[in-house]
């Protein structure tokens, strides 16, 4: 339980498996025919609808979603297998007036707009877990606390691409929604009593606003690859770089993961040391595999190509924008470091003070943003201005502004 939370919901006092669903597990839907009849049923069913999707991180390039399921009074539970189908698009219209309830929505709302699904609505059980104050908010363990039932989790890093879809991992995806809109209600009861149902109306609406919203792409994606920082100069990087695109061309064609294609730590052993042909290519950790071995030539060519590049089309540190990495501002600016710890310490006594968690307070992007460079004016107004500028919800900005302008300006007398 959260640890305000007396007088909140009674935590369940022993727990015990679910294992089945209640009306049995569904066999998916994969005509339009069938998804005709689904969507009939839906519109006949009442309440919210419990979503969630399934996808093959760490199997498969793209993520898609490869499984979805809902679950609605009176219509019992769903599962729709999208890849025969063009799209949900008619399904998506159907459920149009209909709150939606998922669990960390963020993680799937992408993937249903990709098939033409998006809310207009939604409950976020994570997010509302996590603005009542409790500690564990995984889907097992406040199913667990809440409602006194245990899910077993170990599908859920299953590769969902695979056809036919295992009996065994049906029942668990039908599982994820069997008991997601109990859920949200005694976690709406909660927020309620606890002040903070209009928090989470705003971050469920910032949720929606971006639901089809394309992914930021990262300039220079190359470099994030996991050991780079063990590779020195400019040379060695464009061979990070040319080996990390090579990859890439082959994990899209392949529709894999990229790290299944060529582990990182074969990128940066071959980025170090340089070789030349395939015997020394192949020796390296990380070139074992058969699949890696039968690819030599693509990595060769990747690092002649790199090799042969002019000086002045090797990498080039970019101009980082925003403020440097925290660890830096003590011999950048000494003054805005101390700023940031003083405003840090409002977001930790902010936070500690409603029972929050300080990520959700406010990001910490936009408190080190507005420590490195804060308005001339140190206002509560130009606090709150700024901060919505950066994003904030309104909620946030009149927890945090006024102590925040309070903490801002340099408490040191000056002679």
């Amino acid at each position: 339980m959260p640890p305000e939370a007396s007088g909140g919901p009674e935590p369940a006092r022993t727990s015990k498996p679910l294992t089945a669903p209640r009306d049995g597990t569904p066999r998916p839907v994969e005509t339009a025919e069938e998804l005709a009849e689904v969507i009939a049923r839906m519109v006949a069913g009442s309440g919210p609808v419990a979503v969630d999707a399934e996808r093959a991180s760490g199997y498969r390039y793209t993520q898609r979603a490869y499984l979805v399921q809902l679950r609605r009074e009176g219509a019992g539970t769903v599962l729709i297998d999208p890849m025969p189908l063009e799209d949900l698009g008619t399904l998506d219209a159907a459920l149009a007036d209909t709150e939606w309830v998922l669990h960390a929505a963020s993680q799937d709302l992408a993937c249903l707009a990709e098939l033409g699904m998006k809310p207009r609505r939604l409950f976020d059980t994570e997010l509302a877990a996590r603005l009542a104050g409790f500690e564990r908010v995984g889907l097992a363990a406040l199913t667990e606390q809440l409602l006194g039932y245990s899910l077993e989790k170990h599908h859920s890093a299953a590769d969902w691409s695979t056809r036919p879809l295992p009996e065994s991992w049906l029942t668990y995806a039908a599982l994820d929604v069997e008991l997601l809109t109990n859920l949200r209600d005694l976690l709406a009861d909660e927020l309620e009593r606890q002040g903070k149902a209009v928090w989470a109306a705003e971050e469920f609406a910032a949720l929606v606003a971006s639901a089809d919203r394309p992914p930021r792409t990262r300039p220079d994606p190359w470099r994030r690859t996991s050991g780079i920082h063990r590779v020195r100069g400019a040379r060695a990087q464009s061979r990070v770089r040319a080996l990390w695109y090579a990859r890439d061309g082959v994990a899209a064609r392949r529709d894999s993961a990229p790290g299944r294609v060529l582990p990182d730590s074969a990128i940066i052993a071959a980025a170090e040391l340089d070789p030349k042909d395939e015997r020394t290519l192949l020796g390296l950790p990380g070139f074992g595999g058969r699949s890696v071995r039968r690819l030599a030539r693509v990595w060769l060519d990747a690092l002649d190509a790199a090799r042969a590049l002019p000086d002045d089309e090797l990498p080039v540190n970019q101009p980082v924008e925003g403020p440097p990495p925290p660890h830096r501002w003590a011999e950048r600016d000494p003054v805005a470091a101390a700023r940031l710890q003083r405003c840090r310490q409002v977001v930790i006594a902010t936070a500690e003070a409603h029972t929050l968690p300080p990520e959700n307070l406010i990001s910490p992007d936009f408190i080190r943003r507005l420590a490195w460079s804060p308005p001339e004016e140190t206002t509560p107004q130009a606090i709150s201005e700024t901060l919505t500028g950066f994003g904030a919800r309104n909620w946030q900005v009149t927890l945090i502004a006024d102590a925040l302008a309070k903490a801002i300006p340099d408490p040191t007398p000056t002679d």
